[in-house]
């Protein structure tokens, strides 16, 4: 591949390309942070409620699965036709996902929309990429970093509000008009780049090894809020997903352009960057998934309070995020950045593993600032790290692969607490109200509050005495706690491997790559830009 595809381009046409690339991520991350609120609405419509969570399951499975192979294909074929294939593909799927008559078509059609949402982010942080150079991707990806932040803050208020105002379907409809002003912008904006490279050169037994491996994996997961992990499903389908892994293993070995070049994980800024990011979703996710419990089952709080209150949190992300941009490219040990970050994911972790009854609402917000300082710190400065290390045909190979193992790391680390919750709050409610002294038969007329879910519920809980909902929430306090110190000693691992990150300099050079960045054995593809 030739230099950076800004080469020669006007600083106007930079800007537009960068604009419509963000609308292409907003369309994506939106779409993940809107339909939450929407799902009781679908659910009472379409009478689906034992497959509620195949609806974000589809959606799931199949982004993930697609973001490696559009990773691959976007360096072979160049990057504009996969960003406006997944732009109109992901608007096509949105409007078929709004005229569902019945929970299996939404189900089919949110599968279809996670692979072109797999396509989008597998291929807009690689634009970063293209149209940057290292010593700028830092503060772009800060901008890109807002857009996360952005839907993350709107989008629950806004899925509320349609859904309440005009109907659910107009959730998945919203994204027709952001969709076509984005799929203009990029039209005109961002530069097509013309390959040699020919349907021969795609990995044809890799992507259906990698789908055969990964599927399976993410479904068993998933799958252990409902079944144990000793369960003929739950190990059926982790036996598959481990002998097909091993199979796309063998074939990647033997190809001559694989979907993940093996010999990258020889990179140790590549590695680290990888092995980060799988284990600071554990935070990331813990600290997402479970604060909810907080606000609601600990503190007492109503669901929609609880919402807002988890806002402050992106807030510390996005200064994170757009702060590391500026400081990485004026600092040469920036590795420490991370070691920084991940320090005060740490202590964020352990913060909110003190959270009790009686902890004042503001003290929880304030930890999940903490918490998202950590998570913000992490974001550019491992993409750009690894995108500054391996020469540029890789590009779209290393940007998809953090955003898989993030995926991956994610939704390992929902299914591990997610087991811990449900091994631990029985044993702790057991605890607290046998603590009570309550006589055996006042015990045996109380509502049952086995789960989670039960003890969410408020018309369960006002049936309860006072004595016994607090014996509940210090039950669930306890069992935060065992999760969040859990997540904390995994992102203790993180913490290690940041120190091992190599550091290649974030400068401009003439070497043939475009860029500064250490040799690998690989042979380079030509490439022309065409500006047009």
């Amino acid at each position: 591949m030739t230099e950076a595809i800004t080469h020669g381009l006007s600083r106007q046409r930079v800007i537009l390309a960068t604009a419509g690339t963000m609308l292409a991520l907003l369309l994506a991350a939106l779409d993940q942070t809107i339909v939450g609120t929407a799902i009781p609405r679908i659910v009472a419509d379409l009478n689906g409620l034992d497959r509620l969570a195949w609806v974000t399951t589809a959606y799931l499975v199949t982004s993930t699965t697609m973001t490696p192979i559009a990773g691959k294909l976007g360096d072979l074929f160049g990057r504009k036709p996969f960003l406006l294939a997944g732009m109109i593909g992901f608007v096509t799927a949105s409007a078929l996902c709004g005229l569902s008559q019945d929970m299996t078509q939404l189900i089919v059609f949110r599968g279809v929309q996670g692979v072109f949402g797999g396509v989008l982010f597998a291929t807009v942080f690689t634009v970063i990429g293209d149209l940057f150079p290292p010593d700028q991707r830092g503060r772009a990806q800060g901008l890109f970093g807002a857009v996360f932040g952005l839907s993350s803050i709107v989008g629950p208020t806004t899925g509320g509000f349609i859904t309440d105002h005009w109907s659910w379907r107009w959730v998945f409809e919203v994204n027709i008009p952001v969709g076509i002003i984005a799929v203009i912008v990029v039209l005109a904006g961002l530069p097509y780049v013309r390959s040699k490279a020919s349907w021969r050169d795609i990995d044809f037994w890799g992507a259906l090894t990698l789908a055969a491996g990964v599927v399976p994996l993410l479904i068993g997961l998933t799958i252990t809020r409902d079944h144990a992990w000793t369960s003929p499903q739950v190990t059926g389908l982790l036996a598959l997903a481990a002998i097909m892994l091993g199979a796309f293993v063998f074939v990647e070995s033997r190809v001559e352009h694989p979907i993940v070049p093996l010999h990258l994980f020889k990179n140790s800024t590549f590695t680290v960057s990888m092995v980060v990011g799988f284990l600071t979703a554990f935070g990331m996710f813990g600290s997402i998934l479970f604060t909810p419990l907080v606000f609601q089952g600990v503190l007492g709080i109503s669901a929609t309070n609880s919402g807002a209150l988890i806002t402050p949190m992106m807030f510390g992300l996005l200064g994170a995020s757009t702060a590391t941009g500026f400081v990485m490219r004026r600092i040469t040990k920036y590795r420490y950045l991370g070691t920084l970050g991940v320090a005060v994911m740490i202590f964020g972790m352990w913060l909110l593993s003190q959270v009790t009854p009686g902890t004042p609402e503001w003290h929880v917000v304030a930890d999940l600032i903490v918490v998202g300082l950590g998570i913000g710190t992490t974001f550019p400065l491992y993409l750009t790290a690894v995108q500054v290390a391996l020469p540029r045909q890789f590009m779209g190979v290393a940007s998809s692969q953090i955003q898989f193992w993030r995926n991956l790391g994610g939704t390992v680390g929902s299914a591990i607490l997610g087991a811990v919750l449900a091994n631990r709050l029985p044993d702790y409610l057991t605890t607290r109200t046998a603590a009570l002294h309550l006589p055996p038969q006042v015990i045996s007329s109380l509502p049952k509050t086995g789960s989670a879910n039960a003890i969410l519920d408020p018309t369960l809980l006002a049936k309860l005495p006072a004595a016994f909902v607090h014996a509940i929430r210090l039950a669930l306090s306890d069992t935060l706690h065992d999760i969040y110190i859990f997540a904390g000693v995994i992102l203790v691992i993180a913490l290690v491997s940041t120190v091992f990150l190599t550091e290649v300099p974030l400068t401009r050079t003439a070497s043939g790559r475009g860029f500064d960045a250490p040799p690998v054995e690989v042979e380079e593809e030509e490439r022309e830009v065409v500006a047009r």
